[in-house]
């Protein structure tokens, strides 16, 4: 009887997984075809999932739930594609998806069965372009010479990792790297003319030690999903004369190149004079093409972080008896290796950490100073400990010293704590600029009238040299403030009261009217347009 008859079923799958396994040299022998009895010849979709599945294809791929109705499907464990798993199909497909995944492990077990060889890993297929370019960006990574590719070693390991590799020269290297900077230098010209917003800058200038010169230019801008972007567009030789007049025509200059004329917000510099006149006319250049914000008012920032050390610069030129006997008594300790020893000794006597160290201040860096005496005053009680067992340490401070180093140092601690926050280059820092002077200023007023006669005095000379930049603060800076949700504009009247009494509305008032002015401008130039097409819009 016909139902009576041994039909392979599964004959013409096996076969098509022969062919297919030969095409990738697999070297695992296959199982033998078996056979079964059916009372029908037609296969159906439970007999499919029912089958086993000998082939090492489905190490990598897991069957998904379906309907009875639905052909069977299977999903790729490494990036989630899915495929047709019916007998009918085959698994070529699978197969040669095995061979393209993007995430495939070359380092999996799986694989070494999958590959011409048994004992070996398959390996992506070598690509000069990728090689080289992998290769500049090393060299410029880790700043290394041109030669780095000309080096025997480095051929050698090349060698070895692939035949295929061609011996680079530092010609080729070269005109590589020429080629990547053109190739980003248009990718970057292109973020920054694409940008919804504008464009902040700062520059500065260098002197290398051949005494030639240079200019950085560094751009900050928020991309088109807000988040803070910070570029060095330029850091190009600066020949004499470094004047206004030279310094205005470099900078307009890469500015035209980069397109970006039309698109600068304000400009960042040092109290140089010449940055002064360069500025001047920059504005005046810019005003023409009617390209600046409220008619250039809010177009130059001073560095906050230069006049903080300009600031406190002035107030220890005069330096205190009590830090020179601390500098003195460090440079004693570190004199030599006995004198170290000594000293951790007591440090150990009196159970200090003696993992922190003496650090030697540098004279011309206030702050280096002021480390000094944090350092120093973390260990004062080793230091008397060594005045009563060094019989050669005789100028230890006293006790009233050491509380006047202590309020020293907590005066400095105050502009050292805004200094590192105006430096911060990962986070933005123009909303934190108002808080932290009007920290400083306060502490300035607080310690001119303190009954410490060098305290007052060294307040004194700083609050001259602060008023001289920051009597008025910086408008934009202070309207930063306002649009941080941690402070508003009710933190700027608290301020201002604290600083000026009863005559502070006039500064709050001006704050105030130039939020507004700056606000009305950017609704005229951004809102009017997309309000009028909408307008348009129902209209019709």
């Amino acid at each position: 009887m016909e139902s009576d008859e041994l039909i392979p079923i599964d004959i013409e799958h096996e076969r098509e997984d022969l062919d297919l396994e030969d095409e990738l040299d697999e070297v695992a022998e296959l199982p033998p075809p078996k056979k079964a009895k059916t009372k029908c010849k037609n296969k159906t979709n439970n007999e499919d999932k029912k089958r086993r599945r000998t082939s090492t294809v489905w190490r990598f791929f897991q069957m998904l739930p379906t309907k009875d109705e639905e052909k069977p499907t299977c999903q790729c464990k490494k990036c989630g594609k899915e495929y047709i798993a019916a007998g009918s199909y085959g698994i070529g497909n699978l197969k040669r998806h095995l061979k393209v995944c993007p995430r495939k492990d070359t380092t999996d077990v799986g694989q070494l069965i999958l590959g011409q060889n048994a004992m070996s890993v398959s390996s992506p297929k070598f690509e000069l372009a990728k090689f080289r370019e992998l290769l500049c960006a090393a060299i410029i990574m880790h700043e290394l010479p041109f030669r780095f590719v000309e080096y025997v070693g480095i051929r050698a390991v090349f060698s070895y990792l692939c035949v295929d590799v061609p011996n680079i020269s530092r010609n080729t290297a070269k005109n590589d790297m020429v080629k990547m900077y053109k190739r980003e230098k248009e990718r970057m010209k292109f973020v920054l003319t694409s940008i919804p917003g504008r464009v902040c800058l700062t520059s500065d200038l260098w002197t290398s030690l051949a005494i030639d010169g240079y200019m950085c230019v560094t751009a900050h801008f928020i991309d088109a999903n807000w988040v803070l972007q910070k570029r060095v567009l330029n850091f190009c030789f600066m020949p004499p004369p470094h004047n206004g007049v030279s310094l205005f025509e470099k900078v307009y200059k890469l500015l035209s190149m980069w397109g970006i004329e039309n698109k600068i917000f304000c400009v960042t510099l040092d109290n140089a004079s010449s940055n002064d006149i360069s500025v001047d006319m920059l504005r005046t250049q810019l005003k023409n093409k009617k390209a600046l914000v409220c008619n250039g008012e809010f177009f130059h920032l001073r560095c906050c972080a230069h006049i903080l050390n300009l600031v406190v610069q002035d107030g220890l030129k005069e330096i205190d008896v009590v830090v020179q006997k601390i500098r003195e008594n460090i440079k004693y300790v570190r004199g030599s290796q006995g004198r170290k020893k000594s000293f951790y000794e007591s440090v150990k006597q009196m159970d200090l950490d003696g993992k922190k160290g003496l650090r030697q201040d540098v004279p011309t860096r206030w702050n280096s100073t002021f480390l000094m005496l944090q350092s120093a005053l973390s260990y004062r009680r080793a230091f008397q400990h060594l005045e009563l067992t060094d019989y050669n340490f005789k100028h230890s401070p006293t006790g009233g010293e050491w509380e006047k180093a202590e309020k020293i140092k907590k005066f400095l601690a105050v502009f050292y704590d805004a200094t590192l926050v105006f430096s911060g280059t990962k986070y933005p820092t123009t909303n934190l600029y108002f808080p932290q002077v009007f920290i400083v200023y306060f502490t300035l007023k607080k310690e001119s009238d303190s009954e410490d006669e060098y305290m007052r005095k060294m307040a004194d000379q700083m609050l001259v040299k602060f008023e001289k930049y920051w009597i008025e603060f910086s408008i934009v800076l202070a309207i930063a403030v306002v649009l941080d949700p941690r402070y508003k504009l009710p933190f700027i009247d608290w301020c201002y009261q604290k600083l000026y009494g009863y005559a502070s509305s006039l500064q709050y008032l001006k704050v105030r009217e130039k939020l507004f002015a700056l606000f009305g401008e950017y609704v005229s130039n951004v809102s009017a347009p997309s309000i009028s097409s909408e307008m348009a819009g129902q209209a019709t």
